[in-house]
């Protein structure tokens, strides 16, 4: 009781921080409305579709335009020639960029952390995953799991393929294992066609028909940090540094938080 007591003071907290931050940034940016395209990984999709940009863009009275993908990819089409404002990739990705003068230095900003997580359908029964040797276990014993892609660049998905490796059972598992798209490894599981799922916890926790069994065991887990930045050829660099510093107030770290995230 006090647990949801505590949950609901949290939520309208975040709220009331979020309508005062917006309401003294739309004075100031209503005169100036723009579009603003964000590169973003796929990892943050949840938090920013569901919660963050759309109070960002009624605020504002700017229109957000996004893509989705893993951050090595949308590092290829940058690189390619792919024209943006704002860039939400993993830091090395967006420091290479700063390199190159495709972001501007001081727009660098740490948003926040995700950890590798599992999967199981909804209501299943919770196997053991608290150890090294218990999640080793739970993978054997499992008829079937999937994971995304590594060849697509997603950093869960390169991460938990090499994992199976150091495990030693990357072979033994490979006629069990579904590949799916960047972020999506929580679907087949929803869906019932695997039995485990493995990914950023912040895709899993939004996929109805899935929960989150739990984060991988310390001794194994990794995580992956997601930086922002603004493109040195914004169409309007104030717009776009504003959604950043929208994007780093305490108000969205709680919503953050609350789709799966840490802070960064």
């Amino acid at each position: 009781m006090k647990r949801a007591r505590f949950a609901r003071v949290a939520a309208v907290s975040a709220a009331t921080l979020l309508a005062s931050w917006l309401g003294l940034a739309a004075g100031a940016a209503v005169a100036n409305a723009a579009e603003i395209k964000v590169l973003s990984t796929v990892a943050l999709k949840a938090a920013l579709d569901e919660d963050l940009l759309p109070q960002f863009a009624r605020a504002a009275e700017n229109k957000v335009v996004i893509k989705y993908d893993a951050a090595a990819a949308l590092k290829k089409q940058i690189d390619g020639g792919e024209t943006f404002d704002v860039a939400i990739l993993v830091p090395a990705l967006i420091d290479d960029l700063i390199k190159q003068g495709k972001i501007e230095t001081g727009s660098r900003a740490n948003l926040a952390r995700s950890g590798v997580g599992v999967a199981i359908r909804q209501g299943a029964a919770k196997p053991d995953i608290s150890t090294a040797d218990a999640f080793k276990r739970t993978l054997l014993a499992a008829r079937s799991i999937a994971y995304g892609d590594p060849a697509l660049g997603g950093a869960s998905s390169i991460y938990f393929a090499n994992l199976l490796q150091r495990l030693g059972i990357a072979e033994e598992m490979k006629a069990r294992t579904k590949l799916t798209a960047p972020g999506e490894s929580a679907k087949p599981v929803a869906a019932g066609e695997a039995e485990l799922g493995f990914g950023q916890i912040s895709e899993i926790v939004p996929v109805r028909g899935a929960e989150l069994l739990g984060p991988l065991p310390g001794e194994l887990q990794v995580y992956t940090a997601f930086t922002a930045g603004t493109a040195a050829t914004a169409k309007d660099a104030a717009a776009a540094n504003a959604l950043i510093k929208f994007l780093t107030t305490p108000a969205a770290a709680q919503i953050f938080k609350k789709r799966g995230l840490e802070p960064s």
